[in-house]
């Protein structure tokens, strides 16, 4: 049976979607974009910003699920503009300081709320 994750550390869908999927021992993260769950504002300030908002959503939704980030198997990167690629990985690679994840970066025409950078993810216990 799988189990849907809505929690208030994690921004609400702003979609027909679930924020995180737990089927058994593994947990699917929906694309997270830059809102901060607090004031539900958007985070687009900087490319750094937004992805630290990202990360840190995302860290939400994987502590709720009882794993942690050495959990994560998978990652995708969206990016508005892959000329951020440098700035992005730096701080994704805060949050993964060994064996990081398997992962895609690409380059996307737009994405929702026109935001610079969407996450994804797959976490197994």
């Amino acid at each position: 049976m799988k189990k849907v994750l809505q929690i208030p550390a994690a921004p609400s869908p702003i979609g027909p979607y679930s924020q995180a999927i737990l089927k058994n021992e593994t947990l699917y993260v929906s694309g997270q974009i830059p809102i901060d769950p607090v004031s539900g504002n958007l985070i687009d300030t900087s490319v750094e910003a937004s992805t630290r908002q990202v990360m840190e959503n995302i860290s939400a939704l994987i502590k709720e699920a009882g794993m942690t980030m050495d959990d994560i198997v998978k990652c995708s990167i969206f990016l508005k503009n892959l000329d951020n690629f440098t700035t992005v990985n730096e701080i994704y690679g805060e949050y993964f300081r060994s064996n990081p994840p398997a992962r895609e970066t690409v380059q996307v025409a737009k994405l929702p709320l026109d935001v610079e950078v969407e996450i994804s993810c797959i976490a197994i216990k």
